[in-house]
């Protein structure tokens, strides 16, 4: 009764829209004396390449049998364009921030000598 069953691979996009990817019918033969028992069977499927930066959204796979149908929790990917470089600022402001203090420092400093004199 479970040997026979549907696996789909789709998508839904931000606007919940489903897209569907691939499917394909599978019959896996049970061995003899492994009847009546849980059985995993692990199966990868890659998109290659993604079609283009709206393919961000979250991934699913789906297995039907007869009369039941188990779905995955999803995997969210998120796409870029070509070339795409996340701007981060982290290391000019503390450089900046490093070089006004110096600056403070060293024009404390002199007024503070030319002050003493």
């Amino acid at each position: 009764k479970y040997t026979k069953f549907s696996i789909f691979y789709y998508w839904i996009n931000s606007l919940g829209q489903n897209t569907s990817i691939y499917s394909r019918l599978e019959n896996v033969a049970i061995p003899s004396g492994k009847e009546n028992t849980t059985a995993t069977l692990s199966y990868d499927h890659r998109i290659m390449p993604l079609e283009n930066i709206f393919s961000t959204g979250t991934y699913y796979c789906e297995v039907k049998w007869n009369n039941m149908q188990k779905m995955g929790k999803g995997v969210f990917v998120l796409t870029r364009g070509t070339g795409y470089i996340e701007t981060s600022y982290g290391w000019e402001i503390l450089v900046t921030l490093t070089a006004l203090l110096a600056a403070l420092s060293i024009t404390a400093t002199a007024l503070l000598l030319w002050k003493r004199k």
